[in-house]
């Protein structure tokens, strides 16, 4: 999670963060030297004099600053449109998971197996223990396995809400009366914290996700008895 005065994102627990967090930095140089650019221009501009007749009527200077774009363009988006298709791509997931927002707690069910299902509320600030976290933590978390990929299909059954964990590079709307899906590999055992990230009422700030991701065997440990969720 997120700590106090962090500016960078948190650490990636899935790879489509990781391919996230790469394409930030590529694009961030890419504005960086934009910038420096730009700047040294205006620098130049404001403390020489144009006093060289050969930019007057440049036909090579403009054909840089029409190429040069474009070619920046190109490089930035097609990093860019390769992420959205491995976002998209959802093949032979062995695990689903739907997950349905409600006014305001979130509700499970794992569809591949009978009878298991519950809903998600956060933990009163008086109901804490030492190490859980406020605003953040839930009586009943969502398990799910390390290593596996993973899909939610996402709805809603009164307003807008969205489905969002920053650490695993997911953030999903949930709708009313339409299923959203989509999908994660959790690289690590570890506890993941998000919230919802739609302004759908008065509790919208109320409504964290906790995912927690165990070794196979621990999974098949707590299928066999959810009551220890």
């Amino acid at each position: 999670m997120s700590q106090a005065a962090q500016l960078g994102f948190q650490d990636a627990a899935s790879p489509i963060m990781e391919e996230l967090l790469h394409f930030h930095d590529h694009t961030l140089m890419a504005v960086f030297l934009i910038s420096m650019l730009v700047m040294y221009i205006i620098t130049a501009l404001m403390t020489t004099k144009l006093s060289n007749t050969n930019v007057i009527d440049a036909q090579e200077i403009e054909m840089v600053w029409t190429i040069m774009p474009a070619i920046i363009l190109i490089v930035i988006a097609l990093p860019s449109l390769r992420i959205l298709y491995l976002m998209d791509e959802i093949s032979n997931p062995g695990l689903t998971v739907k997950t349905i927002g409600h006014q305001w707690y979130w509700s499970y069910e794992y569809s591949d197996f009978t009878d298991l299902n519950f809903d998600s509320y956060m933990v009163p600030s008086t109901d804490l223990h030492p190490g859980q976290f406020r605003l953040l933590e839930v009586d009943n978390r969502m398990i799910a396995p390390i290593a596996i990929p993973s899909r939610v299909i996402i709805t809603a059954e009164d307003v807008l809400h969205s489905w969002a964990v920053p650490t695993l590079g997911v953030k999903t709307d949930a709708i009313p009366g339409r299923l959203n899906q989509t999908s994660f590999t959790i690289a690590r055992p570890s506890v993941y914290y998000g919230q919802c990230s739609e302004i759908c009422g008065a509790n919208h700030s109320f409504m964290p996700i906790v995912v927690e991701a165990l070794p196979l065997y621990c999974f098949m440990n707590w299928l066999n008895n959810p009551q220890m969720n």
